[in-house]
């Protein structure tokens, strides 16, 4: 079994930065993703960014130039770095680790973007 706790969200200013942690405990296989997905209230869940075991990344268009994901392969830790936040990033960010052929979620946390 894998569990996911997520922090890291909260309230921030338009042009302002937060980073949220996901991290992992449980059985993960070698090969892993690790995604960070997004959803505001009234529009679908997208794929904000991407990490593999092999440190490549992937980025939403909307992401690009201003989030940076990273992981920290001994906490089994993965982060988003934010910056530049705009009001439309307002939305519930959750981590999920595809691993073995099966998708772990976790439970979500609040990012507000609100002056």
């Amino acid at each position: 079994q894998v569990q996911l706790v997520e922090s890291g969200g909260g309230l921030v200013q338009p042009g302002g930065s937060l980073r949220l942690s996901c991290a992992a405990s449980g059985s993960i296989y070698s090969t892993y993703f690790m995604d960070w997905y997004r959803q505001a209230p009234g529009k679908q869940r997208e794929l904000v960014a991407s990490i593999a075991n092999d440190a490549t990344t992937h980025y939403a268009d909307s992401a690009k130039g201003r989030f940076t994901i990273t992981r920290d392969s001994a906490k089994n830790t993965v982060y988003l770095q934010m910056n530049s936040l705009k009001p439309e990033d307002t939305a519930v960010y959750t981590c999920a680790l595809l691993t073995g052929g099966r998708t772990y979620w976790g439970q979500g946390t609040q990012v507000t973007v609100s002056s």
